[in-house]
C-alpha cells in the first residue's frame, strides 16, 4: 500500500487540494496523483477533481444556498480520498499558512498550542489567516491521529537583513511585530529550488523573481536567499494587484478616515477588495479580461501595473547592488506575454534584451543570448513545495 500526502490551500470561499504519492526509495520526488478544489463554499458549492494529467475525474455540486463551509469540504475530500485512493494510505497533510509571524521560520508540526499561537496572528493577516486555520481545525477533528504540517508564506523571507525587515517606527511598536514580513515565500522558495537546474548562473547570482497573479510581488534573491521583497507588513503592500492597491501613502489612509469618514473596516474593504486592477479599470480584476479589452480604462490599468513593476524592479536591483536575472512566475507572469514584454522593455536599462519570439513561445528563456541580464519564465508550484516540506519534516512521510 502506497502512502499519500494531502496538501491543502484554503481561501475564504474555496479549498484547493492535491494528493502526492510517496514512493518507496524515490526520495522526495512525490509524483502528483490528484488535484481538485471545492469552490463557493458558502453559496453554491462545487467539487471538481482531476488526475495528474488534468483529465476531469469527478465532480459534484450542491444546491444553491448550501453552507458547506471548510468543515464540510474537508469531510468531502477525505471521503473522496478514502473511496478513490486506489490503495493509498493518507499519512500526512500539509497546509499553506500565510503568516508565521516572527517565531515560525520554517515548516512546523501542528499541535493545539501551535494553532493557538497562529490564531494570535489573525490581526496581521485578517483576510487569510482565519481561512488557513479553518481546515487545520476541521481535519484535526476528523482525523486527530493524522500529522499536519504548517508551511508559511513568510518563512522564506526571514533570511533578509534586519534593515530590510524594519519600518522606521519606535522600537516599542516594532517589538509588537510591526515589521516587513514579505509573502509568496513558498512560491519564491520553489523558484529558488528550480534555478540551479534551469538557470545555474541565476541560482548563484543576483535574481529578481516576479510572482505576478491576483496577488503580486517581487523578491530579490542573492544566491537563492531572499534579501528584499515588495510586500511588507501585510499582503496589500507593494505592486498593483487584482483588487489590492499595493503601496500607498499612509497620508491617504488618514484622509479617508478624516475627510471621507471611513471606518477601519471600510478602509480595509477598499484597499483589499475594491482597488488594484479592478478599482483602476472599473471593469475587472482579471488581467486576461483587461488585455482583451479596448476600453481606455483597461489599457491604463495594465500600464499602471507594468509601470509599478518597473519601478519596484529598480528598487530590488538596488537591494541586490545589480541584477543578473529576472524570473517571471504566477498566473500573469507565466501566461501574459504582453505584460512580460512591457516589463522587460522598461528594464532595458538593467541590461535585459527581450527575445520577442521566445517570449511569445513562453520561454523558458525569453532574453537574447547577448543579453547582459537574462530573463526567464519558470512556472511555480507552491503545493509541491508544501508536500516536500511535509515529507521532510515527517521522516520521509512515514509517521
Amino acid at each position: 500500500m502506497a502512502d499519500l500526502i494531502l496538501v491543502l490551500n484554503a481561501g475564504s470561499s474555496s479549498l484547493k487540494f492535491r494528493g502526492y504519492t510517496v514512493e518507496a526509495g524515490a526520495g522526495s520526488a512525490l509524483p502528483l496523483l490528484v488535484r481538485g478544489q471545492v469552490e463557493s463554499l458558502y453559496t453554491e458549492p462545487r467539487f471538481t477533481v482531476s488526475n495528474a494529467a488534468g483529465d476531469r475525474h469527478e465532480e459534484h455540486s450542491w444546491p444553491s444556498g448550501t453552507q458547506l463551509g471548510h468543515d464540510g469540504a474537508i469531510a468531502w475530500i477525505a471521503d473522496f480520498l478514502r473511496s478513490h485512493g486506489e490503495g493509498q494510505r493518507l499519512v500526512a497533510a500539509g497546509h499553506r499558512v500565510v503568516h508565521g509571524g516572527v517565531h515560525f521560520t520554517g515548516p512546523t508540526l501542528i499541535t493545539p498550542a501551535v494553532v493557538e499561537e497562529l490564531a494570535t496572528l489573525v490581526p496581521l493577516a485578517p483576510l487569510h489567516q482565519p481561512h488557513n486555520l479553518a481546515p487545520i481545525r476541521a481535519l484535526a477533528q476528523l482525523r486527530p491521529d493524522l500529522p499536519q504540517v504548517a508551511c508559511f508564506d513568510t518563512a522564506f523571507h526571514r533570511s533578509q537583513p534586519d534593515e530590510a525587515q524594519a519600518f522606521a517606527l519606535p522600537l516599542d511598536i516594532t517589538a509588537r511585530g510591526v515589521r516587513r514580513y514579505g509573502f509568496h515565500g513558498l512560491s519564491y522558495e520553489y523558484i529558488a529550488s528550480r534555478l540551479p537546474e534551469v538557470a545555474p548562473a541565476a541560482a548563484q547570482g543576483r535574481t529578481v523573481a516576479a510572482h505576478l497573479g491576483n496577488g503580486a510581488s517581487l523578491c530579490a534573491l542573492k544566491a537563492g536567499r531572499s534579501v528584499a521583497s515588495t510586500m511588507g507588513f501585510t499582503a496589500v503592500d507593494g505592486l498593483v494587484m487584482g483588487t489590492r492597491c499595493g503601496s500607498i501613502d499612509a497620508g491617504v489612509i488618514l484622509y479617508l478616515i478624516d475627510e471621507l469618514k471611513m471606518d477601519t473596516r471600510a478602509v480595509e474593504d477598499l484597499l483589499y477588495k475594491r482597488s488594484g486592477l479592478l478599482g483602476v479599470s472599473g471593469i475587472s480584476s482579471d488581467m486576461r479580461t483587461l488585455l482583451a479589452s479596448d476600453d481606455p480604462r483597461a489599457r491604463f490599468a495594465v500600464e499602471l501595473f507594468t509601470y509599478r513593476i518597473g519601478r519596484e524592479l529598480g528598487s530590488m536591483a538596488g537591494a541586490l547592488e545589480g541584477l543578473d536575472a529576472l524570473v517571471f512566475t504566477g498566473g500573469i507572469g507565466e501566461h501574459a506575454t504582453l505584460v512580460r514584454d512591457r516589463v522587460c522593455r522598461h528594464a532595458a536599462w538593467l541590461g535585459i534584451e527581450l527575445d520577442t519570439a521566445a517570449n511569445g513561445a513562453g520561454g523558458p528563456r525569453i532574453s537574447k543570448k547577448s543579453s547582459r541580464t537574462a530573463a526567464w519564465v519558470i512556472p511555480t508550484d507552491e503545493e509541491l513545495m508544501i508536500a516536500r516540506h511535509t515529507f521532510d519534516l515527517l521522516a520521509g512521510g512515514r509517521p
